[in-house]
């Protein structure tokens, strides 16, 4: 099913590189996205998969994506085998009148696991396909979760260091604990004063002012969805959720599926199109945005605009102002422009704005919707599903539920929903707690105690097990420090925490 797959810029399409080569890098030599003009159905069958096992499907979907990475299926059960607790890595569950794909039966009770648990072999595996000896150091921002499934992807993995940066006060105190606590030899944690923006802005500009600098022995690359070997394992859970729709009969093979998703740098739902692109009956994808609801106002109006009040909202994951992974559907919808992709992404970054052809905007709108949904009406939503189904929603999955509220009262096709649903409701059990109606004065993990109490749902181990961690990392920065700081560390040969 392979084929020779070519990456390049979305800036520049002289900027190429294979896609092992495009996985140590992470970010293009300009500053673009990696992608490639070759993601497409021709000669993969995704019938074939339907019945395959979850492992098998991301053999096959991945060394479509990713042909340049050796032993792609060793690779595979490296990363997934006993680290989930179901085989079926992402289950899906009926709630009420969709579905819900629980994508945080990982390690790190998030989404991100599904695909950090693969991208330390991916670069393990890229630096022997290039013949690379230099140690590779992961540079990532996170809104929350990203951040701990990368640490717990990459500690202790020889010739890698990753340094995680997140915003001071802008996870949620689970989150927090899950990053500080963490342990081994070559990881390193740090929170930047700011939002997430700040924090994603400053990994960029590292990664610019580094280009032209000297660094011995050493190569930077991402741990975020702007790295192809994040996003690509995210393709695999669309067609999983499509396979159980088959097996349970809900659909017939050829049927569509429409799917709610939360995001905020639009790489959980970019995913979603790469499975369409590989011929997956995709209906419409449905982009949920919390109060932060730039992408529902672009994906509506064809306007993209940063300038904008940042909200911290109970769905801190989301809380986005700029959207990396748009890049690459810009490149996608507009038919493979570079020069119109190159030429917004200056304006945004200088103006903090721009807006795209009225063409373009409905190329979008033919595979996008969009909703968004506040605080209130999250936590009125968490309430409802849980008296009704007796089904427990953290604020992410909230979010998508409601704006799939809306999508499925518009939509008359018949065609089934599925939300995605990103994390544990036990990593944001203040939220989750006052939502049921129980006054939050507690801090910590009394919380999640009382929210088992009030519920039954079992607490994940992993997060459990927290309260008996100490806290090994406690820097804290200013944004104009990201870049001397990383220039620090790098110059640190023992990085242990103490």
């Amino acid at each position: 099913m392979s084929q020779k797959i070519l990456y390049h810029s979305t800036r520049d399409r002289a900027l190429t590189a294979s896609s092992s080569r495009a996985v140590l890098e992470g970010l293009a030599p300009d500053g673009g996205l990696y992608i490639s003009d070759a993601v497409n159905a021709e000669g993969f069958d995704y019938r074939a998969l339907l019945t395959c096992t979850a492992q098998e499907m991301a053999e096959a979907i991945l060394s479509r994506l990713l042909p340049d990475l050796p032993e792609m299926g060793d690779l595979v059960r490296q990363g997934y085998a006993g680290k989930f607790e179901t085989e079926e890595l992402t289950p899906l569950a009926k709630v009420g009148d969709r579905y819900v794909l629980e994508l945080f039966r990982g390690p790190t009770s998030a989404f991100k696991d599904v695909a950090l648990s693969l991208l330390p072999r991916f670069i393990t595996a890229a630096k022997r396909a290039e013949g690379v000896t230099d140690e590779i150091v992961i540079l990532t921002a996170t809104s929350g979760d990203t951040g701990k499934a990368a640490l717990e992807g990459f500690h202790d993995v020889d010739g890698t260091k990753i340094i995680v940066f997140y915003p001071y006060g802008g996870v949620s105190p689970v989150q927090q604990a899950q990053m500080t606590t963490q342990e081994g030899n070559n990881v390193c944690v740090c929170a930047v004063r700011g939002n997430f923006d700040d924090a994603q802005t400053g990994v960029k500009n590292v990664f610019a002012a580094c280009r032209d600098r000297a660094l011995p022995g050493v190569r930077l690359s991402s741990a975020n969805s702007i790295n192809i070997g994040r996003l690509a394992p995210q393709v695999v859970y669309y067609f999983k959720a499509y396979a159980e729709l088959v097996k349970s009969g809900r659909i017939a093979t050829g049927d569509k599926v429409h799917f709610v998703v939360p995001t905020g740098n639009f790489g959980d739902i970019l995913a979603g199109y790469y499975a369409k692109l590989l011929g997956l009956p995709v209906g419409k994808l449905v982009c949920a945005s919390n109060r932060n609801d730039v992408l529902t106002e672009f994906l509506t109006t064809g306007v993209y605009d940063r300038r904008r009040p940042f909200y911290k909202t109970t769905s801190p994951s989301m809380d986005i102002l700029v959207s990396s992974n748009l890049e690459r559907m810009l490149y996608l919808a507009s038919g493979g422009d570079t020069a119109l992709v190159a030429a917004l992404m200056r304006r945004l970054n200088e103006e903090g704005r721009y807006q795209v052809p009225d063409t373009l905007l409905s190329a979008l709108q033919e595979t996008f919707a969009c909703g968004c949904c506040d605080d209130a009406q999250a936590a009125a939503l968490i309430r409802r599903v849980w008296e009704k189904e007796r089904y427990l929603c953290d604020p992410h999955t909230a979010v998508a539920y409601r704006v799939a509220d809306d999508f499925i009262e518009k939509q008359t096709d018949g065609a089934p929903v599925v939300v995605l649903s990103t994390a544990s409701p036990y990593k944001f059990p203040a939220a989750v707690l006052s939502a049921l109606g129980e006054t939050v004065a507690d801090e910590g993990f009394a919380l999640m105690d009382r929210l088992h109490d009030l519920t039954g749902v079992p607490v994940p181990p992993q997060l459990a097990s927290l309260r008996q961690k100490k806290v090994r990392h406690t820097d804290v920065i200013d944004r104009e420090e990201i870049l001397s700081y990383v220039l620090g560390k790098i110059g640190q040969k023992d990085w242990e925490a103490k």
